[in-house]
């Protein structure tokens, strides 16, 4: 349903003054989808600020939202966000899920497209909203609720193209906490985790059309909560997907099976990204800790280096890392990222081996995260508890340089895990300039350009 409809004359008045502004800073860069270009949570501007104002960063916009736990993305001078509306007078966890799509530069309202779904076949009421980051794609914008509705907007006018239900089009059986994963686009064929019975946990369909252009995989236990990515490793492009039994690499182009690796994940809380550098491959989850692969040099083939091998995420049980919702870093032969109970820990990417633990970045407690995004040879970190943080991750330890509050934590974690607190678990974005971050009441956009301040 496409409602607040902006004419498209202003619109195009508005977005063409938006890119001119942005195209003035030289090296401005969007964030078209989770993690940025390429999946990669690297951000590639110059002129960003060395430090962070004690006063707090200057706020270009603030703009009403509903609840939701799917960042934001950028492209070509609009926001595009996923939110949630229950009916007020059902209380039933009956409502819409909506697409914003906002200016870049003022935040005013472009257009919006929601749909009525019903969050009552998810686990509990704490986790209200849609999981997945929007991607956008030249005239598209392709977007995935949280019970599995995938649908193709154009990003001008807000008209759907085309749509697909996992439930009802695959058999999709609904994670516990919803479909979490972002669409990725790849040359005429958008990629998504579908969880489809018995043989889809993975489909290409057409961007153009929706049709189906190969599945992929088995559903052995359940869809899972894992971001497909691609990386270029052996000489071949490969997507990689982690699933709640192990991890697969396809050919993006074909849907085949180039290697595949097995790794049982508790609860199927496959949430963190597969990272890759060089020929690493990692990844983490809370009970098992995490798998490191080491990718073929001249053929699409893999070798495990070592996994983890405890079943618990107690802190004086666990071995290398337990790292549930934070992403971690793979820097030469280190790994740095958040354990089960916030403990930033800094690992030996060869061995696994812990080199050492810090509990000053995030708070102590169970699900303790933060986001990390790289910019130069350091680090923005974006903590649960609403604080922007610049740091360096070394060997030898962790090196905080600066820290201010950017956003309110709003969102209770699961009960009796660090239910007295509120947290933020949203990755932000990264564009042209500014850092642009939202809660379950507000989306914000905040100046990182030097000349600012």
């Amino acid at each position: 349903m496409l409602t607040n409809f902006v004419p498209l004359a202003k619109m195009t008045s508005c977005l063409t003054a938006a890119t001119l502004a942005l195209t003035v800073t030289g090296h401005a860069k969007d964030w078209p989808q989770w993690r940025g270009a390429g999946r990669l949570a690297v951000w590639h501007e110059t002129g960003i600020v060395d430090q962070l104002p004690d006063e707090g960063l200057k706020v270009a916009w603030r703009v009403p939202i509903g609840s939701g736990y799917a960042g934001p993305a950028v492209a070509d001078g609009r926001v595009f966000v996923l939110d949630w509306r229950e009916d007020q007078a059902s209380r039933t966890l009956d409502g819409m899920e909506r697409l914003l799509v906002l200016d870049e530069l003022t935040g005013a309202v472009l257009w919006t497209y929601e749909w009525r779904t019903s969050y009552r076949r998810l686990m509990g009421s704490y986790a209200i909203g849609p999981r997945a980051t929007p991607t956008v794609d030249d005239d598209r914008v392709y977007v995935v609720g949280a019970t599995g509705r995938l649908f193709c907007l154009d990003v001008v006018t807000g008209e759907r193209v085309w749509e697909t239900d996992f439930v009802e089009g695959y058999g999709l059986s609904l994670p516990p906490w919803g479909v979490t994963s972002a669409p990725l686009v790849d040359g005429d064929r958008v990629i998504a985790i579908v969880g489809g019975e018995p043989d889809a946990l993975v489909v290409a369909f057409d961007k153009e059309t929706g049709a189906e252009q190969w599945r992929a995989l088995d559903v052995v236990a359940e869809a899972g909560y894992g971001q497909p990515v691609i990386y270029e490793a052996g000489g071949a492009r490969q997507l990689i997907v982690w699933h709640p039994t192990g991890l697969a690499s396809l050919d993006p182009v074909t849907g085949g099976v180039y290697w595949e690796q097995a790794f049982d994940t508790t609860n199927g809380m496959t949430i963190a990204t597969p990272v890759k550098s060089d020929r690493y491959l990692l990844v983490t989850q809370l009970y098992n800790g995490a798998l490191m692969m080491r990718l073929g040099a001249d053929r699409p083939t893999a070798e495990l280096l070592w996994k983890g091998s405890s079943n618990s995420y107690e802190p004086d049980e666990t071995d290398g890392l337990h790292a549930m919702t934070t992403t971690p870093i793979v820097a030469g032969d280190h790994v740095y990222g958040v354990g089960a109970h916030g403990e930033l820990r800094g690992l030996d990417a060869r061995t696994g081996e812990r080199l050492w633990m810090s509990d000053r970045m995030t708070t102590q407690t169970s699900f303790s995260t933060a986001f990390f995004v790289r910019h130069d040879d350091r680090y923005f970190v974006n903590n649960d508890e609403g604080d922007l943080i610049l740091a360096r991750f070394t060997p030898t330890g962790y090196v905080e340089l600066d820290r201010v509050r950017l956003i309110e934590p709003t969102s209770r974690p699961a009960r009796g895990h660090g239910a007295d607190r509120l947290v933020n678990w949203v990755h932000p974005a990264y564009a042209n300039g500014h850092v642009l971050q939202r809660n379950d009441r507000e989306i914000l956009r905040a100046s990182l350009q030097a000349a600012d301040y």
